[in-house]
């Protein structure tokens, strides 16, 4: 066998089958990697999208809790004055409560005096008749009685 001979078989070997490469094996392999590229040029752009959402849905969610808070608070407010208003009204049902039984307890008293007037001028008015006969000596008969025990009451 000769050398030059077997050299040259293997470099036009070599250049078929680069020749074979480019042309089929290349281009698919070309394909792959564009193919990949794209993807992963895609995966980029969705991983920046899903950044700019979660930074607005954050954006989002801190003015909801803003708005949140704003209203619990109004809400408190709201439940303070509403407890101060009804602290208010019981504080003046209770005054009013208590003037009323003042009242009422003022007229029981009234009353009981008046009672205790009316019956002390029925006892005064028996015990004066009682002396007015002692010292006159004889009795009155019922009508007087009655007229003098009612004389002197309108008296008192």
């Amino acid at each position: 066998m000769n050398i030059n001979l077997t050299l040259i078989g293997q470099t036009i070997t070599f250049f078929i089958f680069v020749f074979f490469c480019w042309k089929f094996v290349w281009p698919a392999l070309i394909a792959v990697m564009q193919e990949r590229e794209q993807k992963i040029a895609e995966g980029l752009q969705a991983a920046e999208r899903a950044d700019k959402d979660l930074e607005l849905a954050q954006k989002k969610v801190g003015e909801q809790l803003t708005e949140a808070k704003k209203q619990a608070s109004e809400i408190v407010e709201q439940a303070n004055k509403r407890a101060i208003q009804l602290v208010d009204e019981a504080k003046d049902q209770a005054k009013v409560e208590a003037d009323r039984i003042i009242v009422a307890a003022k007229a029981e008293i009234e009353q009981e005096a008046n009672r205790a007037k009316e019956e002390l001028r029925g006892k005064v008015g028996a015990l004066a008749i009682a002396g007015a006969e002692k010292i006159l000596g004889q009795s009155v008969d019922a009508k007087s009685h009655n007229d003098l025990v009612n004389k002197l009451a309108a008296e008192l």
